[in-house]
């Protein structure tokens, strides 16, 4: 799906602007892409009865909007429809071990989007946004699968936020004391990366013996996940 139409460089607002560790930032929308897409699992932080909320959810973007279920936040919706949301994904790639505990941290990828997410109700939309997400996951899944039938989707809720407004934060690399009073010490200091990879897959044990597993799924063997799957068309 084509997004042209979105700027290539996100737009600093008052609630996307780096104020702190501002060499980590990125105001590159292509690496917004590539963290949504490394990822499926969101939180989505909102206010319900004057008390905020962050729900765990499934997401899948287009390049433009992110969809994700919500049907907590779609009860907020109805109460609140202009209420403003933020919505966060993070991978974290490894620890960053100093000579000192001051200056230990964490490699990772995060993103924030802030916003007014849309409930979608036009039939078309809603499944090309359930597809999306579901693609995200689990890629030739939904050809695979059944798909859902007209009570399923209406059962679903599927809400939509624009990426229009985001922040993006990287940190790689080693150590920052590595030329300070600290290198003197004599302590070990680096990165420990962390990997996560794609298991074997687990039969439902109530599945016939004769049932294999279909190649979209054993590819994903041994795979790393957390990294930039899909590529967006410009």
């Amino acid at each position: 799906m084509k997004y042209s139409q979105l700027r290539t460089t996100l737009p600093e607002t008052d609630r996307t602007r780096h104020r702190r560790l501002r060499e980590q930032g990125s105001l590159d929308r292509a690496e917004l892409d590539a963290i949504l897409d490394a990822g499926f699992v969101c939180h989505f932080g909102l206010v319900i009865d004057g008390h905020p909320m962050v729900v765990p959810t499934v997401y899948g973007s287009d390049g433009r909007n992110l969809y994700f279920h919500g049907s907590v936040a779609s009860r907020s919706l109805v109460a609140s429809p202009e209420a403003t949301v933020c919505v966060t994904v993070t991978h974290v790639d490894g620890l960053v071990l100093a000579r000192s505990v001051f200056e230990h941290g964490i490699n990772y990828r995060s993103a924030m989007i802030y916003g007014v997410p849309r409930l979608v109700t036009d039939p078309t939309e809603k499944r090309e946004g359930l597809h999306c997400l579901t693609e995200q996951s689990a890629p030739g899944q939904w050809d695979y699968a059944r798909q859902p039938n007209r009570k399923e989707m209406a059962a679903t809720s599927l809400l939509a936020l624009s990426l229009e407004e985001a922040s993006v934060k990287i940190r790689t690399g080693a150590p920052e004391d590595g030329d300070g009073p600290d290198a003197a010490l004599g302590i070990w200091a680096g990165t420990l990366p962390l990997v996560t990879a794609w298991g074997e897959p687990e039969a439902d044990p109530l599945l016939p013996d004769h049932i294999e597993p279909p190649e979209h799924i054993t590819a994903r063997r041994n795979t790393r996940a957390g990294q930039a799957g899909r590529q967006h068309t410009p």
